[in-house]
């Protein structure tokens, strides 16, 4: 842990994500809050507002990826954070003028552009650390995460309760002032930047662009061990999307309807504190037992702790039931993280981490579909909860029977390379 903070430049990206994860988590909350509260009878809003989040990803994918292995990575984070900066701006004027079809356009342009960031630095993250720093890192994101479930949530209610939407978005913006100059001060080497050197957007076409997207993808198709771990994101996506809106709903319209805000930050703080348990432990278990190892039993006991979520109806009984979740996921995550960058070729990193985003949107995009679609009157909350035990019980098979087999393959092909050495 002492040589991942020794590192200036991790240090840098990684104060940068914690004031980027601080700004939208503030911001998407207080958002909710406001749908909520100014919009009460059509709750549909709330989840129409989180497909604006998530719908771009659908559409810009395919270049993020490429640009991210293709021009200077710095600076690609570095703009992703100033133009959403420019269009906080144009949404505290949406919001302050009542135009709620505005708000979710920017709303929507905003999410688009975010997709930039993501590929780029978890590329340079790669670069800059070594192998065996991995899991140290995605433990260290993983705690970062925990601790904005647990006060993020509540933060947001403060701020919006306190200054309104227009001081939650405010503060998503200064956020993002402050990714935008932690990126800029990063010292990084020419050729982790731009690991396939110089290029020229002037000198790139859409069908170079086109080209390249089918370069990752056949990468990332010819590896079988790959194919399989990234497959289960799309049933990923169909958990947060649930996920997404249940608290909220579940305590609005169920567990607590007249302190639906309060114990709607309280799920975000049990959350929390388990993510908090599970960071804690997640790396000495990735390191023991092995990655695909983590990534199943956590899936099994995540599935088996979400059955008692079904029928439930006490508010603080639900909530400890979401710890126990919050420390069986936070394994997962870092064995998944730690494990991504170890497998990958550095040259194609950019466009396998740009296909995360799609899996995982296009999952979450269809489950709030069909939420904003069925709920409340042809789907019950149960259902919906019965639907994510039923969505963790086939992540759970698929990679029962994937990784283990792929794994060995990979570990054989592995040792013939170095027995040829």
């Amino acid at each position: 842990m002492k040589s991942v903070f020794g590192n200036r430049t991790f240090v840098g990206l990684f104060l940068a994500t914690i004031a980027s994860q601080l700004g939208t988590i503030v911001g998407n909350t207080a958002f909710a809050f406001y749908l909520l509260d100014r919009y009460a009878a059509q709750p549909g809003y709330a989840s129409l507002a989180e497909l604006m989040y998530s719908l771009p990803t659908l559409l810009v994918f395919w270049v993020v990826g490429v640009a991210a292995d293709r021009f200077d990575r710095r600076r690609i984070a570095e703009y992703s954070a100033w133009i959403r900066v420019g269009l906080t701006v144009l949404l505290l004027l949406a919001l302050n003028g009542g135009w709620l079809p505005a708000a979710f356009a920017v709303l929507f342009l905003r999410s688009a552009v975010s997709k930039f960031y993501a590929p780029a630095e978890t590329a340079l993250l790669q670069g800059i650390l070594a192998p065996e720093q991995y899991v140290a890192a995605s433990g260290l994101n993983q705690t970062v995460m925990g601790v904005f479930m647990m006060f993020g949530v509540s933060l947001g209610a403060l701020m919006y309760h306190g200054f309104g939407i227009s001081g939650a978005v405010a503060l998503d913006g200064i956020c993002l002032i402050a990714v935008a100059l932690l990126v800029r001060s990063c010292p990084i080497p020419a050729g982790i930047a731009l690991p396939n050197g110089r290029a020229s957007w002037r000198s790139i076409r859409w069908t170079s662009m086109a080209g390249e997207f089918a370069e990752g993808l056949r990468y990332i198709r010819g590896f079988r061990l790959l194919t399989a771990l990234l497959g289960g994101f799309l049933l990923f996506g169909l958990l947060n999307g649930g996920f997404a809106v249940l608290p909220l709903y579940t305590m609005k319209y169920k567990l607590a309807p007249d302190r639906y805000a309060f114990f709607s930050s309280m799920f975000a703080v049990f959350l929390g504190i388990g993510f908090l348990i599970g960071s804690m432990i997640g790396p000495a278990l990735v390191n023991r037992f092995q990655p695909y190892r983590v990534i199943i039993a956590s899936l099994l006991g995540t599935g088996l702790a979400s059955v008692a979520l079904i029928e439930e109806d006490q508010p603080w009984v639900y909530l400890s039931v979401v710890l126990v979740i919050g420390a069986l996921l936070a394994p997962l995550n870092i064995a998944i993280g730690g494990w991504l960058p170890a497998l990958v070729d550095a040259r194609q990193m950019g466009r396998v981490s740009a296909w995360n985003d799609p899996l995982l949107m296009l999952g979450q995009s269809v489950a709030l579909g069909l939420i904003a679609m069925l709920y409340p009157g042809a789907l019950s909350l149960e259902a919906i909860y019965v639907s994510i035990s039923v969505i963790l019980a086939a992540a759970f098979a698929f990679y029962l029977f994937t990784l283990p087999r792929y794994q060995r393959r990979h570990a054989a092909a592995l040792g013939r390379q170095e027995t040829a050495t």
